[in-house]
């Protein structure tokens, strides 16, 4: 009788024995399964921050303040970019931290690597001298310091009067030096409106034809 005990839990630790690597197998295939997830960098931010002020500082010195609701970072995508879904406020300072230049946006976009802005619905800059300008959209080349844009703008210049155009906007980005490329065809070809705040008398608004 102990025989037979012995040689059935002989068998059952033989049994136990073979079918261990069996169940490790099992868990770690179910166990890959359940992380197997897709990453996509260029639609899945990898830093996704709420209410956040920040300040910006270029060649060393601090040149902008940022504040937001929702800041998304999308720093592994082909084109390494910020995104800001819902509505943004910057100001830009000059090198004794006064503010030039302030810009509201509905949404915006902030391509780090071409250090390009995009600022989408509802745009709204004003400069150091009052003025204001309108539009449905506007980028901001920093490489380039200049703002420009192909849809309608809007220039609200107190005691001057109101400018509009589109097709074709471009300033310098404090806002100062601006021209409309083409606000309407004549006989004589497209009309150009350039303005330059920074000088006074006939140099500060001409108008040509191309």
């Amino acid at each position: 009788m102990k025989s037979v005990q012995r040689k059935i839990c002989l068998f059952g630790m033989v049994l136990l024995m073979f079918s261990i690597p069996f169940i490790f197998a099992s868990c770690g295939q179910e166990t890959k399964s359940s992380v197997n997830l897709k990453f996509d960098p260029e639609t899945v931010p990898t830093i996704n921050t709420d209410s956040v002020t920040m300040l910006i500082s270029d060649s060393g010195m601090i040149r902008y303040k940022v504040i937001t609701k929702t800041w998304e970072i999308f720093d592994q995508a082909k084109d390494p970019y910020s995104y800001f879904p819902d509505k943004v406020y910057l100001e830009q300072f000059d090198t004794s931290f006064h503010v030039v230049v302030t810009v509201k946006a509905d949404t915006a976009w902030n391509f780090s690597r071409r250090k390009l802005w995009r600022l989408k619905g509802n745009v709204f800059v004003r400069n150091i001298l009052n003025e204001t300008f309108s539009s449905d959209e506007l980028y901001w080349d920093q490489q380039k310091e200049k703002i420009y844009s192909d849809k309608f703008v809007e220039i609200n210049r107190p005691e001057k009067g109101m400018l509009r155009g589109k097709g074709g906007f471009e300033a310098n980005q404090q806002m100062t030096e601006y021209e409309f490329k083409d606000v309407g065809d004549t006989p004589a070809g497209k009309t150009v409106i350039y303005v330059n705040e920074n000088k006074e008398g006939e140099e500060a608004g001409k108008e040509k034809k191309e």
